[in-house]
């Protein structure tokens, strides 16, 4: 079994209700419906134009939704919603939102010009507007606890992938979310420095971080997940426990995805 030290709670902090995406006549999301409690793990897994990434996107509205609604600790996410119609937020709004919301991406978008601790500083203070001494302290705690305390005053082309995607992580953490996303954050780097990233998710897991992954990683779904999802072509096709869907999973196109990536 996983390993939470902090259980996950009973209160949903997101909720994914009826999400449908389209580009043109494109139907990448299909009536999308799911739930992630506090403190949960929730992984997707998928093949390649499935819809996850999308899903991913559009729960911290980098991709506008099509229709349905999607909620983060109550909040309705990139919309207000009157007499039974949707109207996208202002751009502050939707910003002030994704404060609460942090991402890692395949590529880690690191300013090359500014340092792993500069960058991870960057965002609180000038998003939150926090003062230049504690967030230094923060943000060397953040790089300590992702292994990179003595990278703090290299530039991302002195570090490897795998370091790099660390400081996007800290950078993320940096914000202090409630919430968050990685979408496929081990697919850019080279086999052997994909163990580093996924113990850095691990720990996040253990302190009860609330995470949405979509990845390719197996292994990690059955040891960290607490929900696995397999998407494909814009809609759930099965959902449950990592542990029992992989040794056991009902739809045939589960199974057909699970034998040619175990």
């Amino acid at each position: 079994m996983k390993g939470h030290t902090v259980p996950a709670s009973d209160k949903e902090l997101v909720r994914i209700e009826g999400v449908h995406k389209f580009y043109g006549s494109h139907h990448v999301l299909r009536g999308i419906d799911m739930t992630v409690k506090q403190g949960e793990v929730a992984v997707l897994i998928g093949p390649s134009g499935s819809g996850k990434s999308t899903l991913l996107r559009c729960v911290n509205h980098l991709e506008s939704i099509s229709a349905g609604r999607i909620r983060v600790n109550d909040e309705l996410i990139g919309y207000r919603e009157r007499g039974g119609k949707l109207h996208e937020l202002h751009v502050k709004e939707i910003a002030r939102q994704r404060r609460n919301i942090g991402m890692v991406f395949q590529r880690f978008n690191l300013f090359g010009h500014k340092t792993a601790l500069e960058n991870v500083m960057e965002a609180p203070i000038q998003v939150k507007g926090k003062d230049k001494s504690s967030t230094k302290r923060r943000a060397l705690e953040l790089l300590d606890r992702v292994g990179l305390s003595e990278r703090a005053y290299h530039y991302p082309a002195q570090l490897s992938g795998g370091q790099q995607q660390r400081v996007a992580i800290a950078r993320a953490l940096a914000m202090d979310p409630e919430l968050m996303l990685f979408d496929e954050p081990t697919s850019a780097l080279d086999p052997e420095l994909v163990g580093d990233v996924l113990n850095v998710m691990k720990d996040l897991a253990r302190s009860g971080m609330t995470m949405v992954v979509v990845t390719h990683e197996i292994g990690f779904a059955r040891e960290v997940g607490d929900t696995l999802t397999f998407m494909d072509g814009g809609v759930v096709v099965e959902s449950g426990n990592p542990r029992d869907v992989i040794a056991n999973p009902q739809h045939q196109r589960t199974q057909g995805f699970l034998s040619k990536v175990l």
